[in-house]
């Protein structure tokens, strides 16, 4: 119920604060919206971003299906604790997602779009597994 409240406060607070505004200054901010989106550089960059994900688009259901596939091996296999099948699938799934964020790199490279590895995020590792004694039995 807080949220619904919330949400309608907000809703009201920028109606009157939009009203306020005006029309007039609506418009002004989009005709500058439209200036800007439709500048040449900016048409320019689009342009190599729609290239960029029409070539590297059907490669995503490939890295999908490996990393699924891995997963679902892992899981399959007999004689590991189910923590052991985890732990070896999130590790082969960062595999692939290291895989294709190299051919991702590297594309960006080839266009002329690199970015540096400092904005890169960390690829996060499993855990180890924890292993605990057996609790002794009550009658003992």
């Amino acid at each position: 119920m807080k949220g619904k409240v919330m949400f309608v406060v907000g809703g009201l607070t920028g109606y009157v604060l939009g009203t306020r505004a005006g029309r007039e200054r609506y418009e002004q901010i989009k005709t500058q919206w439209v200036k800007l989106w439709n500048a040449k550089p900016v048409r320019a960059q689009r342009g190599k971003v729609e290239d960029f994900a029409k070539a590297r688009i059907s490669e995503v259901p490939a890295a999908l299906w490996s990393g699924v596939s891995a997963v679902a091996k892992v899981v399959s296999q007999q004689g590991s604790t189910p923590g052991e099948k985890l732990d070896k699938a999130i590790s082969k799934t960062e595999d692939t997602v290291q895989d294709v964020s190299e051919t991702v790199e590297d594309a960006r490279t080839a266009s002329g779009t690199s970015t540096s590895s400092a904005s890169k995020p960390a690829v996060r590792k499993p855990a180890a597994p924890k292993t605990t004694a057996p609790k002794p039995k009550s009658g003992e």
